[in-house]
Protein backbone atom coordinates (compact mmCIF):
# COMPACT_ATOMS: atom_id res chain seq x y z
CA UNK A 1 0.00 0.00 0.00
CA UNK A 2 1.58 3.28 -1.13
CA UNK A 3 1.09 5.39 1.99
CA UNK A 4 1.68 8.77 0.12
CA UNK A 5 -1.64 8.34 -1.63
CA UNK A 6 -4.80 9.33 0.26
CA UNK A 7 -6.75 7.17 -1.75
CA UNK A 8 -4.42 4.17 -1.51
CA UNK A 9 -6.70 1.99 1.05
CA UNK A 10 -9.51 2.66 -1.28
CA UNK A 11 -6.95 1.09 -4.42
CA UNK A 12 -6.39 -1.89 -2.11
CA UNK A 13 -9.10 -3.02 -1.91
CA UNK A 14 -10.37 -3.19 -5.63
CA UNK A 15 -9.51 -6.63 -6.02
CA UNK A 16 -12.03 -7.42 -3.33
CA UNK A 17 -14.49 -5.46 -5.35
CA UNK A 18 -14.09 -6.96 -8.08
CA UNK A 19 -14.27 -10.55 -7.12
CA UNK A 20 -17.80 -9.32 -5.40
CA UNK A 21 -19.12 -8.22 -8.02
CA UNK A 22 -18.61 -11.53 -10.25
CA UNK A 23 -21.36 -12.42 -7.82
CA UNK A 24 -24.30 -10.16 -9.46
CA UNK A 25 -25.06 -11.51 -12.90
CA UNK A 26 -26.52 -7.93 -13.29
CA UNK A 27 -23.57 -5.96 -13.32
CA UNK A 28 -21.84 -7.88 -16.29
CA UNK A 29 -24.92 -6.97 -18.61
CA UNK A 30 -24.23 -5.21 -21.46
CA UNK A 31 -25.65 -2.20 -22.64
CA UNK A 32 -25.64 -0.92 -25.77
CA UNK A 33 -26.36 3.26 -26.33
CA UNK A 34 -27.12 4.92 -30.24
CA UNK A 35 -25.08 1.62 -31.04
CA UNK A 36 -21.97 1.82 -28.87
CA UNK A 37 -21.67 -0.98 -26.24
CA UNK A 38 -21.99 0.25 -22.61
CA UNK A 39 -20.85 -0.74 -19.28
CA UNK A 40 -23.61 -0.55 -16.68
CA UNK A 41 -22.32 1.34 -13.87
CA UNK A 42 -24.77 0.75 -11.15
CA UNK A 43 -24.89 4.09 -8.64
CA UNK A 44 -29.31 3.89 -7.54
CA UNK A 45 -27.95 1.70 -4.70
CA UNK A 46 -30.46 3.91 -2.11
CA UNK A 47 -33.31 3.10 -4.71
CA UNK A 48 -32.87 -0.55 -4.51
CA UNK A 49 -29.76 -2.96 -4.44
CA UNK A 50 -29.15 -5.60 -7.00
CA UNK A 51 -28.74 -9.33 -6.49
CA UNK A 52 -26.04 -12.16 -6.00
CA UNK A 53 -26.37 -15.15 -7.68
CA UNK A 54 -26.37 -16.81 -4.07
CA UNK A 55 -30.09 -15.17 -3.13
CA UNK A 56 -30.92 -15.69 -7.07
CA UNK A 57 -30.76 -19.03 -6.75
CA UNK A 58 -32.86 -19.54 -3.16
CA UNK A 59 -35.26 -17.82 -4.73
CA UNK A 60 -35.84 -20.25 -7.27
CA UNK A 61 -35.02 -22.35 -5.13
CA UNK A 62 -37.75 -21.95 -2.93
CA UNK A 63 -40.48 -22.54 -5.74
CA UNK A 64 -38.94 -25.84 -7.07
CA UNK A 65 -38.02 -27.66 -3.85
CA UNK A 66 -40.54 -26.17 -1.12
CA UNK A 67 -43.09 -24.18 -2.02
CA UNK A 68 -46.31 -24.22 0.34
CA UNK A 69 -48.16 -22.23 2.41
CA UNK A 70 -46.48 -21.79 6.08
CA UNK A 71 -48.23 -22.18 9.65
CA UNK A 72 -51.16 -24.08 8.06
CA UNK A 73 -50.53 -27.29 6.02
CA UNK A 74 -50.15 -30.91 7.63
CA UNK A 75 -47.60 -31.76 5.05
CA UNK A 76 -43.93 -32.28 4.38
CA UNK A 77 -44.04 -29.41 1.39
CA UNK A 78 -45.85 -27.19 4.34
CA UNK A 79 -43.79 -28.38 7.03
CA UNK A 80 -40.67 -27.83 5.39
CA UNK A 81 -41.56 -23.95 4.53
CA UNK A 82 -42.65 -23.32 7.31
CA UNK A 83 -39.17 -24.04 8.88
CA UNK A 84 -37.62 -21.70 5.70
CA UNK A 85 -39.99 -18.88 6.70
CA UNK A 86 -39.61 -19.16 10.81
CA UNK A 87 -35.55 -19.95 10.53
CA UNK A 88 -35.75 -16.80 8.59
CA UNK A 89 -36.82 -14.57 11.42
CA UNK A 90 -33.82 -16.59 13.49
CA UNK A 91 -31.70 -15.54 11.40
CA UNK A 92 -32.79 -11.70 11.14
CA UNK A 93 -33.05 -11.84 15.42
CA UNK A 94 -29.28 -12.71 15.47
CA UNK A 95 -28.06 -9.95 12.89
CA UNK A 96 -29.85 -7.40 14.92
CA UNK A 97 -29.32 -8.69 18.20
CA UNK A 98 -32.37 -8.74 19.41
CA UNK A 99 -33.21 -10.27 22.49
CA UNK A 100 -36.44 -12.62 21.25
CA UNK A 101 -37.14 -14.19 18.37
CA UNK A 102 -40.55 -12.45 18.73
CA UNK A 103 -39.65 -9.28 18.03
CA UNK A 104 -38.88 -9.79 15.09
CA UNK A 105 -42.21 -9.06 12.65
CA UNK A 106 -42.48 -9.64 8.51
CA UNK A 107 -43.96 -6.69 6.54
CA UNK A 108 -43.78 -5.88 2.95
CA UNK A 109 -40.85 -3.52 3.93
CA UNK A 110 -40.22 -0.26 6.07
CA UNK A 111 -43.45 1.46 4.56
CA UNK A 112 -45.78 -0.93 5.81
CA UNK A 113 -43.27 -1.58 8.95
CA UNK A 114 -43.98 2.16 10.16
CA UNK A 115 -47.47 2.48 8.88
CA UNK A 116 -48.04 -0.49 11.47
CA UNK A 117 -46.89 1.67 14.02
CA UNK A 118 -47.74 4.51 13.19
CA UNK A 119 -51.49 2.86 13.09
CA UNK A 120 -51.57 0.77 16.30
CA UNK A 121 -49.69 3.09 18.80
CA UNK A 122 -51.11 6.30 17.83
CA UNK A 123 -54.42 4.05 18.15
CA UNK A 124 -53.54 4.71 22.30
CA UNK A 125 -52.94 8.58 22.29
CA UNK A 126 -55.39 11.36 22.98
CA UNK A 127 -55.78 14.42 20.94
CA UNK A 128 -53.22 16.78 21.78
CA UNK A 129 -50.60 14.61 21.92
CA UNK A 130 -47.52 15.16 20.07
CA UNK A 131 -45.08 12.66 17.51
CA UNK A 132 -41.98 14.19 17.13
CA UNK A 133 -39.77 13.99 13.66
CA UNK A 134 -37.29 15.66 11.72
CA UNK A 135 -36.97 17.44 8.61
CA UNK A 136 -34.97 15.38 6.70
CA UNK A 137 -37.77 12.22 6.73
CA UNK A 138 -38.31 9.89 3.80
CA UNK A 139 -42.47 10.59 2.67
CA UNK A 140 -42.64 6.72 4.50
CA UNK A 141 -41.69 8.32 7.79
CA UNK A 142 -43.71 11.25 7.39
CA UNK A 143 -46.89 10.22 5.84
CA UNK A 144 -48.29 7.95 8.23
CA UNK A 145 -47.87 9.90 10.96
CA UNK A 146 -49.60 12.97 9.22
CA UNK A 147 -52.62 10.49 8.49
CA UNK A 148 -52.06 9.74 12.19
CA UNK A 149 -52.05 13.07 13.32
CA UNK A 150 -55.36 13.68 11.05
CA UNK A 151 -57.03 10.63 12.77
CA UNK A 152 -56.52 11.16 16.15
CA UNK A 153 -55.75 14.93 16.83
CA UNK A 154 -52.17 14.70 17.07
CA UNK A 155 -49.56 17.24 16.35
CA UNK A 156 -45.95 16.91 14.20
CA UNK A 157 -42.72 18.59 15.63
CA UNK A 158 -39.42 18.45 13.86
CA UNK A 159 -35.95 18.20 14.34
CA UNK A 160 -34.23 21.02 11.67
CA UNK A 161 -31.52 20.72 10.05
CA UNK A 162 -28.43 22.98 8.93
CA UNK A 163 -27.33 23.89 5.82
CA UNK A 164 -24.30 21.71 5.79
CA UNK A 165 -27.21 18.77 6.32
CA UNK A 166 -26.63 18.09 10.05
CA UNK A 167 -29.61 17.64 12.43
CA UNK A 168 -29.85 20.40 15.03
CA UNK A 169 -30.20 17.95 18.33
CA UNK A 170 -29.16 21.01 20.06
CA UNK A 171 -32.85 21.97 19.70
CA UNK A 172 -34.43 18.81 21.29
CA UNK A 173 -34.35 20.80 24.75
CA UNK A 174 -36.53 23.85 23.53
CA UNK A 175 -38.49 21.47 20.93
CA UNK A 176 -39.62 19.03 23.64
CA UNK A 177 -43.14 18.96 25.99
CA UNK A 178 -44.75 16.94 28.13
CA UNK A 179 -46.93 15.83 25.37
CA UNK A 180 -44.30 14.15 23.16
CA UNK A 181 -45.70 10.41 22.88
CA UNK A 182 -43.14 9.19 20.18
CA UNK A 183 -39.93 10.15 18.65
CA UNK A 184 -39.45 8.96 15.08
CA UNK A 185 -36.14 9.65 13.59
CA UNK A 186 -34.07 8.48 10.04
CA UNK A 187 -31.28 6.62 10.98
CA UNK A 188 -29.19 7.64 7.60
CA UNK A 189 -31.22 10.60 5.01
CA UNK A 190 -31.81 8.93 1.37
CA UNK A 191 -31.19 12.29 0.26
CA UNK A 192 -28.10 14.16 2.18
CA UNK A 193 -26.50 11.53 3.21
CA UNK A 194 -26.65 12.18 7.13
CA UNK A 195 -25.87 9.79 9.35
CA UNK A 196 -28.14 10.89 12.78
CA UNK A 197 -26.67 10.22 15.86
CA UNK A 198 -29.07 7.77 17.09
CA UNK A 199 -28.30 7.09 20.42
CA UNK A 200 -27.59 10.87 21.63
CA UNK A 201 -31.37 11.15 20.46
CA UNK A 202 -32.52 7.67 22.02
CA UNK A 203 -30.55 8.50 25.17
CA UNK A 204 -32.59 11.73 25.47
CA UNK A 205 -35.77 10.82 24.69
CA UNK A 206 -35.69 7.58 27.03
CA UNK A 207 -34.44 9.90 30.40
CA UNK A 208 -38.11 11.42 29.77
CA UNK A 209 -39.95 7.77 28.76
CA UNK A 210 -40.56 8.29 25.62
CA UNK A 211 -39.92 5.52 22.90
CA UNK A 212 -37.86 6.10 19.30
CA UNK A 213 -38.83 4.53 16.53
CA UNK A 214 -35.86 4.14 13.85
CA UNK A 215 -36.16 4.30 9.81
CA UNK A 216 -33.62 1.93 9.32
CA UNK A 217 -33.97 1.78 5.51
CA UNK A 218 -30.74 3.40 4.67
CA UNK A 219 -28.77 1.96 7.78
CA UNK A 220 -29.26 -1.79 8.12
CA UNK A 221 -27.79 -2.63 4.78
CA UNK A 222 -24.56 -0.22 5.15
CA UNK A 223 -23.42 -0.54 9.19
CA UNK A 224 -23.97 -3.42 11.49
CA UNK A 225 -27.02 -2.44 14.04
CA UNK A 226 -27.22 -4.15 17.39
CA UNK A 227 -31.11 -3.08 18.40
CA UNK A 228 -29.85 -3.86 21.74
CA UNK A 229 -27.02 -1.70 21.83
CA UNK A 230 -28.73 0.70 20.21
CA UNK A 231 -32.03 0.10 22.68
CA UNK A 232 -34.17 1.58 19.77
CA UNK A 233 -37.88 0.66 20.92
CA UNK A 234 -38.28 -0.11 16.99
CA UNK A 235 -36.34 -0.37 13.72
CA UNK A 236 -38.08 -0.48 10.09
CA UNK A 237 -36.03 -1.63 7.21
CA UNK A 238 -36.52 -3.04 3.62
CA UNK A 239 -34.71 -6.66 1.77
CA UNK A 240 -34.33 -4.72 -1.50
CA UNK A 241 -32.35 -2.57 -0.33
CA UNK A 242 -29.34 -5.34 0.97
CA UNK A 243 -29.57 -7.73 -1.94
CA UNK A 244 -32.65 -9.18 -1.26
CA UNK A 245 -36.00 -9.25 -2.74
CA UNK A 246 -38.32 -6.94 -3.18
CA UNK A 247 -41.71 -6.70 -1.06
CA UNK A 248 -40.46 -8.07 1.90
CA UNK A 249 -39.14 -6.25 5.04
CA UNK A 250 -38.94 -6.17 8.88
CA UNK A 251 -40.05 -4.10 11.61
CA UNK A 252 -38.12 -5.11 15.22
CA UNK A 253 -40.21 -3.97 18.07
CA UNK A 254 -39.58 -4.24 21.52
CA UNK A 255 -41.39 -7.23 23.16
CA UNK A 256 -43.75 -5.51 25.96
CA UNK A 257 -44.38 -2.25 23.55
CA UNK A 258 -45.33 -5.00 20.66
CA UNK A 259 -47.76 -6.69 23.05
CA UNK A 260 -49.54 -3.82 24.40
CA UNK A 261 -50.35 -3.01 20.19
CA UNK A 262 -53.47 -4.04 18.80
CA UNK A 263 -53.28 -6.11 15.69
CA UNK A 264 -52.49 -4.09 12.36
CA UNK A 265 -54.75 -5.99 10.35
CA UNK A 266 -57.83 -8.70 10.29
CA UNK A 267 -57.15 -12.19 8.48
CA UNK A 268 -55.96 -15.92 8.90
CA UNK A 269 -52.73 -16.59 11.26
CA UNK A 270 -53.07 -13.58 13.39
CA UNK A 271 -56.09 -15.12 15.43
CA UNK A 272 -56.17 -17.66 17.89
CA UNK A 273 -60.41 -18.15 17.67
CA UNK A 274 -62.80 -16.73 15.77
CA UNK A 275 -66.42 -16.52 16.62
CA UNK A 276 -69.50 -14.71 14.40
CA UNK A 277 -69.16 -11.71 16.64
CA UNK A 278 -65.48 -11.51 17.71
CA UNK A 279 -62.01 -13.49 18.03
CA UNK A 280 -59.18 -13.75 20.00
CA UNK A 281 -55.81 -12.80 18.47
CA UNK A 282 -52.18 -14.68 18.16
CA UNK A 283 -49.41 -13.88 20.33
CA UNK A 284 -46.88 -12.09 18.72
CA UNK A 285 -45.18 -11.83 16.07
CA UNK A 286 -48.07 -13.52 14.08
CA UNK A 287 -50.36 -10.97 15.74
CA UNK A 288 -49.58 -8.66 13.08
CA UNK A 289 -48.78 -11.05 10.10
CA UNK A 290 -52.14 -11.75 8.96
CA UNK A 291 -52.85 -13.53 5.49
CA UNK A 292 -50.29 -15.35 3.63
CA UNK A 293 -46.82 -14.19 3.89
CA UNK A 294 -44.16 -13.67 1.35
CA UNK A 295 -42.56 -17.15 2.08
CA UNK A 296 -39.68 -17.03 -0.14
CA UNK A 297 -38.85 -13.38 0.45
CA UNK A 298 -38.21 -14.41 4.33
CA UNK A 299 -35.61 -16.78 2.57
CA UNK A 300 -34.16 -14.57 0.09
CA UNK A 301 -33.83 -12.03 2.65
CA UNK A 302 -31.77 -14.91 5.06
CA UNK A 303 -29.31 -15.37 2.38
CA UNK A 304 -28.85 -11.82 1.93
CA UNK A 305 -27.93 -11.70 5.57
CA UNK A 306 -25.40 -14.55 5.46
CA UNK A 307 -24.09 -12.66 2.15
CA UNK A 308 -23.76 -9.33 3.82
CA UNK A 309 -22.21 -11.25 6.59
CA UNK A 310 -19.36 -13.15 4.89
CA UNK A 311 -18.63 -9.85 3.07
CA UNK A 312 -18.62 -7.99 6.39
CA UNK A 313 -20.92 -4.56 7.36
CA UNK A 314 -17.74 -2.99 8.95
CA UNK A 315 -16.45 -3.25 5.79
CA UNK A 316 -19.07 -2.37 3.85
CA UNK A 317 -19.05 0.72 5.77
CA UNK A 318 -15.88 1.75 5.75
CA UNK A 319 -15.52 0.36 2.11
CA UNK A 320 -18.05 2.95 1.12
CA UNK A 321 -16.85 6.24 2.97
CA UNK A 322 -13.51 5.92 1.17
CA UNK A 323 -15.30 5.57 -1.99
CA UNK A 324 -17.36 8.39 -1.41
CA UNK A 325 -14.39 10.26 -0.18
CA UNK A 326 -13.05 9.27 -3.81
CA UNK A 327 -15.77 10.35 -5.67
CA UNK A 328 -16.17 13.57 -4.11
CA UNK A 329 -13.19 15.17 -4.38
CA UNK A 330 -13.33 14.61 -7.98
CA UNK A 331 -16.83 16.35 -8.54
CA UNK A 332 -16.28 19.01 -6.68
CA UNK A 333 -13.97 19.95 -9.71
CA UNK A 334 -16.32 19.75 -12.33
CA UNK A 335 -17.57 23.31 -13.06
CA UNK A 336 -21.46 24.32 -11.90
CA UNK A 337 -21.76 21.27 -9.64
CA UNK A 338 -23.69 21.73 -5.93
CA UNK A 339 -23.74 19.27 -3.72
CA UNK A 340 -26.62 19.27 -1.55
CA UNK A 341 -25.44 17.29 2.13
CA UNK A 342 -21.86 18.02 3.63
CA UNK A 343 -22.05 16.42 6.28
CA UNK A 344 -18.93 15.02 8.65
CA UNK A 345 -19.45 11.03 8.03
CA UNK A 346 -22.04 11.10 6.08
CA UNK A 347 -23.17 7.54 3.87
CA UNK A 348 -22.28 6.70 0.55
CA UNK A 349 -25.30 9.38 -0.83
CA UNK A 350 -24.25 12.50 -3.09
CA UNK A 351 -27.25 14.60 -4.30
CA UNK A 352 -26.22 17.06 -6.72
CA UNK A 353 -27.23 19.68 -9.63
CA UNK A 354 -25.27 21.20 -12.42
CA UNK A 355 -26.57 24.89 -12.83
CA UNK A 356 -28.58 25.30 -16.09
CA UNK A 357 -28.88 21.64 -15.90
CA UNK A 358 -32.71 19.91 -14.80
CA UNK A 359 -32.03 16.99 -12.98
CA UNK A 360 -34.21 15.03 -15.60
CA UNK A 361 -31.84 16.02 -18.01
CA UNK A 362 -28.49 15.02 -16.56
CA UNK A 363 -29.84 11.40 -15.37
CA UNK A 364 -30.69 10.98 -18.66
CA UNK A 365 -27.70 12.23 -19.95
CA UNK A 366 -25.59 9.84 -17.77
CA UNK A 367 -28.08 7.12 -18.43
CA UNK A 368 -26.84 6.89 -22.08
CA UNK A 369 -23.27 6.72 -20.77
CA UNK A 370 -24.37 3.64 -18.57
CA UNK A 371 -24.73 5.82 -15.68
CA UNK A 372 -27.46 4.84 -13.89
CA UNK A 373 -28.48 7.84 -11.09
CA UNK A 374 -32.17 8.75 -9.48
CA UNK A 375 -33.08 12.29 -10.26
CA UNK A 376 -36.58 13.78 -8.48
CA UNK A 377 -37.14 14.68 -4.92
CA UNK A 378 -36.52 11.06 -3.72
CA UNK A 379 -39.56 10.75 -1.73
CA UNK A 380 -38.78 13.61 0.22
CA UNK A 381 -40.41 16.64 -0.87
CA UNK A 382 -40.38 18.75 2.31
CA UNK A 383 -36.94 18.56 2.60
CA UNK A 384 -36.22 19.18 -1.25
CA UNK A 385 -37.96 22.83 0.00
CA UNK A 386 -36.19 23.20 2.22
CA UNK A 387 -33.09 22.99 0.53
CA UNK A 388 -34.48 25.25 -2.18
CA UNK A 389 -34.77 22.74 -5.17
CA UNK A 390 -37.35 21.08 -6.91
CA UNK A 391 -35.38 17.94 -7.56
CA UNK A 392 -31.48 16.58 -7.21
CA UNK A 393 -29.68 14.08 -9.56
CA UNK A 394 -28.56 11.39 -6.74
CA UNK A 395 -25.65 8.90 -7.56
CA UNK A 396 -25.97 6.63 -4.27
CA UNK A 397 -22.95 3.64 -3.79
CA UNK A 398 -22.72 0.47 -2.29
CA UNK A 399 -19.72 -2.26 -2.32
CA UNK A 400 -19.84 -3.52 -5.51
CA UNK A 401 -19.25 -0.14 -6.68
CA UNK A 402 -15.73 0.32 -8.24
CA UNK A 403 -13.14 3.27 -8.62
CA UNK A 404 -14.01 3.25 -12.48
CA UNK A 405 -17.78 3.17 -11.14
CA UNK A 406 -16.79 6.61 -9.71
CA UNK A 407 -14.43 7.32 -12.81
CA UNK A 408 -17.04 6.83 -15.38
CA UNK A 409 -19.70 8.99 -13.26
CA UNK A 410 -17.25 11.71 -13.03
CA UNK A 411 -16.46 12.08 -15.99
CA UNK A 412 -19.95 11.30 -17.36
CA UNK A 413 -21.09 14.68 -15.34
CA UNK A 414 -18.20 16.46 -16.93
CA UNK A 415 -19.30 16.07 -20.47
CA UNK A 416 -23.20 16.76 -19.52
CA UNK A 417 -21.49 20.34 -18.05
CA UNK A 418 -19.68 20.53 -21.88
CA UNK A 419 -22.65 19.22 -24.21
CA UNK A 420 -25.72 20.67 -22.00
Amino acid sequence: MDLHDPHAELRAAQDKVHRLRADFPILNRPLTYGGKARTLVYLDNANTTQKPQIVLDTLMGYYQNSNANVARAIHSLGEESTRIFEGARDRVKTFLNAAHREEIIFTKGTTEAINLVALTFCDGLSAGDEILLTEMEHHANLVPWQMAAARYGLTLKFIPFDDNGVLQIEKLPELWTDRIRLVAVTAMSNVLGTINPLAEIIAFAHARNVPVLVDGAQAVPHQKIDVQELDCDFLAFSSHKMCGPTGFGVLYGKKDLLEKLPPYQGGGNMIRSVWLETFDTNVIPYKFEAGTPHMEGAAGLAAAIDYLETVGLDWIHRYEQLLLAYTMEKLVLVPGVTVYGNAPGKGGIISFLVNGIHAHDLSEYLDRKGVAVRAGHHCAHPLARRLGVVSTARASFYFYNTIEDADAFVEAVREAVDKL
